[in-house]
């Protein structure tokens, strides 16, 4: 029995993998492979689809990639330096726990506010914050709060604090404990306190060389974009006229427009989808002449005049990302409903290019071009639980097995249970509307193929 797998990007080339590739059959949209893992040639450098870096913690996944990417001499390892600009000032990642470099009377009020806001937590520690912006100011007070995460918020997330849930949060936001702050403070130094200390990076062809040992003899129909899904027939119709039968379905497409797909989707699941909000990402890539000015591998930008959101230095996660002459910058500016894009994709990436020169990153740029991502991250806001319930209860009649947690942001994968294919099955950051990263794809298609 062949398994149907829409979608080439890592969810669908680990479950094809993980499953054999001898049994499964994989439509992908595109001319290429590795979806938002996928890395681009252009100008003589090479362009991820944002900042990818691997830090994963799960021994399994490390060994397949550095052997998917080609081994131990194919991957490079090192520590990490991140940064964050605010106002001209250059404050070490994460910001609350490094107070000291913000500027006075700003870093004194932070302090004295993240004191207060401890000091409401011993009192009220049976409080569970309503949405985000209350975490944020509970973890560290409302100067901070609104300065500084709530201004970033707004720019990455692309709606305000209160808009969001706090369910997943988890460790991706650094919460600090008060000693670690005062330290932070008064400028004693410390350990690095980002979730991430040290990475992994393909030596050559960038961050999709990861998946090329993975997508090795996979059976992959390229440029194959899906027009009509018919769940009562098992029937999934292309633009090229083509249509496949299918007995058993692997959906890595993003939940919203799966639904829509669906051909006997009724109105209020299309009303449903339509709720479920992700942003878009538009990449300005920048190659420019010159030396490494800064030695951020990627930086924060909590300016909220400025459109420059996350900031990644090509060229030093791997040295031949770029030409030996060159350095290579890509911006990440997000949209959504929330928030729409206030200019044209040329108008933003003549701003952006500003930026990058007023930042210090670069003196002379050589080239500008820019990639528009329609899915990037998903919001994770009050509406989006009670909908995508809605949805998979909904699948469930067409053979989708309801899962623990499948409505949960994250998943443990410490907990979790192989799990057989069925009928039909999700999987992947969209796919299952999950803020996973790369070892989360890989661990599902783990999870899809222990019982084949």
């Amino acid at each position: 029995m062949t398994v149907t797998i829409l979608g080439a990007g890592l969810a669908g080339l680990s479950c094809s993998y993980y499953l054999g590739h001898d049994n499964c059959l994989i439509f992908e949209r595109n001319l290429y492979k590795g979806g938002h893992i996928a890395t681009h040639y252009r100008d003589g450098c090479y362009w991820d689809e944002g900042p990818h870096v691997s830090f994963t913690k799960h021994d399994e996944v490390r060994e397949l990639l550095t052997w998917s990417a080609g081994g131990e001499g194919s991957v490079l390892d090192y520590p990490t330096t991140v940064g964050n600009s605010f106002q001209g000032h250059w404050i070490p990642h994460p910001a609350q726990s490094s107070m000291g470099a913000i500027p006075e009377p700003l870093a004194r009020q932070c302090f004295d506010d993240f004191l207060s806001s401890r000091a409401q937590i011993i009192e009220e520690k049976d409080i569970t914050p309503s949405h985000y912006g209350e975490w944020l100011e509970r973890a560290f007070g409302a100067t901070f709060a609104k300065t500084f995460s709530a201004a970033y918020t707004q720019k990455y997330w692309t709606c305000h604090p209160d808009e969001m849930t706090v369910d997943w949060v988890g460790e991706r936001v650094f919460y600090p404990d008060e000693a670690t702050v005062r330290d932070g403070y008064v400028g004693i130094a410390q350990k690095n306190t980002h979730y991430i200390t040290s990475v992994r990076y393909p030596r050559r062809g960038g961050y999709s060389a990861f998946a090329e040992g993975i997508a090795s003899n996979a059976q992959i129909q390229y440029d194959k974009k899906v027009v009509k899904i018919d769940l009562f027939e098992h029937a999934i119709s292309f633009s090229d006229g083509t249509e496949c039968i299918y007995d058993q379905l692997i959906n890595t497409l993003p939940l919203d427009h799966f639904v829509k797909l669906c051909h006997h989707a009724p109105s209020e699941l299309i009303e449903s989808a339509n709720l479920l909000n992700c942003s878009s990402l538009l990449l300005v890539n920048v190659k420019a002449k010159g030396e490494i000015l800064q030695p951020y591998h990627w930086l924060y930008v909590y300016d909220d005049d400025m459109l420059s959101t996350r900031i990644n230095q090509t060229h030093l996660l791997s040295p031949e990302n770029t030409p030996s002459s060159c350095i290579g910058i890509q911006v990440e500016v997000y949209a959504s409903r929330y928030r729409p894009f206030p200019q044209t994709h040329e108008e933003i990436a003549n701003r952006v290019s500003a930026e990058v020169l007023q930042l210090g990153l670069a003196t002379e740029i050589e080239s500008v071009h820019t990639q528009f991502i329609p899915y990037a991250n998903v919001i994770f806001d009050h509406q989006r639980r009670e909908n995508q319930n809605k949805i998979l209860d909904w699948l469930s009649k067409f053979g989708l097995e309801r899962e623990d947690g499948d409505l949960d942001p994250m998943t443990d994968w410490s907990k979790a249970m192989p799990k057989r294919v069925v009928d039909l099955n999700l999987a992947g950051r969209f796919g299952q509307w999950k803020y996973y990263w790369t070892d989360d794809c890989v661990l599902r298609g783990k999870q899809l193929g222990c019982l084949r």
